[in-house]
């Protein structure tokens, strides 16, 4: 039973890493479609901005079919629940991000200014919607969603498609959005040269500055909500479900843990560091610095809302009792057991390939180079 117990920890903390990863690497390439328009003024520009992430923006996808398969396999009962609940921004979002490869690969293959101008279009909102998206999906979690179980853990989702952009949710959006900007500025400062390096410059700084404010406000503003609180439920270690449980909701309740062990407040200070130091560095023109503190700054963010909502997973606000848990939501010791193993095996083999192919195909992007190589975007 230990060893179940230890699982059930070892995968809510991949799946924060899986969560850390996509919003590093997926951001970082939709960032770079939502300030397309703006670092680059022409078509040549353009193209410039989509090769710097042209050799990696397909592969970093893997992020995104991760985190997803992992809630799948390890937390079918949130998977099930939250897809169910969020289905139509679901599909919202997978409808935008559908356009976003259509716009890599056809965006460059007529000359019409009519028709490149529609495409990028097309890629700035398949980079906006989806880390929009996203950072409304974690302020929705915060806030608790309106879901609750039947007798035969039949879950019914009683909100509505309108309810989850609410203030607090679009607050964590533009936070998301703000971080995206921030990763796409500084990896387009990177490999791009000249006026549009200034541009990403000039961009990440402001998204930075934005981050940290934002990151602040939200910050308190979840300091002052009703948070969620364990009051009773089965031994950790056991196979339960969410009928055995008795959850309390209390002003402030997400600082308990944070109160509880002081240590914790390193993570927020981790993603402050990250964000502040990060504008250091792009002032000062280091991208890669910058880049690599931007991924701090996300580590710090997600690592945040994870540490304060611990043990809870998906809190229901029609009924806190029937609230998802790391206790109660897990696959079973099987199951964890033998995903451990192939994410032990696989894991490495996938940052191992994503830094190789980084390191290879490093360097600055031309215009010239866009406009010679018939192999470009």
């Amino acid at each position: 039973m230990e060893a179940y117990l230890a699982l059930k920890v070892i995968w809510w903390l991949l799946l924060g890493v899986l969560l850390m990863g996509l919003a590093v690497m997926v951001g970082m390439d939709m960032g770079v479609g939502t300030i397309l328009r703006y670092v680059g003024r022409t078509d040549a520009e353009r193209r410039v901005a989509l090769n710097i992430i042209g050799p990696h923006w397909d592969g970093n996808q893997v992020w995104f079919i991760l985190g997803g398969g992992a809630i799948f396999a390890a937390w079918p009962l949130v998977y099930a629940t939250a897809f169910s609940g969020f289905y139509v921004v679901m599909l919202v979002l997978l409808w935008s991000m559908i356009v976003r490869p259509l716009g890599f690969e056809y965006r460059s293959k007529l000359a019409s200014a009519r028709w490149r101008n529609a495409w990028d279009w097309s890629l700035f909102v398949s980079g906006l919607v989806p880390m929009l998206v996203f950072g409304a999906a974690v302020g929705n979690i915060l806030r608790g969603v309106p879901f609750q179980f039947s007798w035969n853990m039949t879950s019914t989702y009683t909100g509505s498609f309108i309810e989850l952009f609410n203030p607090f949710a679009i607050l964590c959006g533009l936070l998301s959005v703000a971080m995206s900007v921030y990763m796409g500025a500084a990896i387009v400062m990177n490999g791009a040269e000249g006026a549009m390096q200034a541009r990403a410059r000039q961009l990440a700084v402001w998204a930075g500055l934005a981050a940290v404010v934002l990151f602040t406000v939200g910050g308190i503003w979840v300091s002052a909500i009703h948070g969620y609180v364990l009051a009773r439920s089965p031994d950790p270690a056991l196979a339960q479900t969410p009928l055995q449980q008795t959850v309390e909701r209390a002003a402030g309740a997400w600082l308990a843990n944070f109160r509880s062990h002081p240590i914790l407040w390193l993570v927020p200070v981790a993603g402050y560091l990250g964000a502040l130091l990060g504008i250091w560095a792009v002032r000062a023109g280091s991208a890669v610095v910058a880049w690599w503190l931007g991924a701090l700054a996300w580590v710090g963010i997600i690592g945040t809302v994870g540490a304060a909502m611990f043990p809870f997973m998906l809190p229901s606000s029609a009924e806190p009792s029937h609230s998802l848990t790391v206790w109660n939501a897990s696959s079973s010791q099987h199951t964890l057991t033998w995903m451990l193993g192939f994410t032990l095996v696989f894991m490495p083999l996938i940052l191992w390939y994503t830094s190789w192919a980084f390191w290879v195909m490093r360097g600055k992007v031309s215009i010239q180079h866009v406009e010679t190589d018939e192999h470009a975007y």
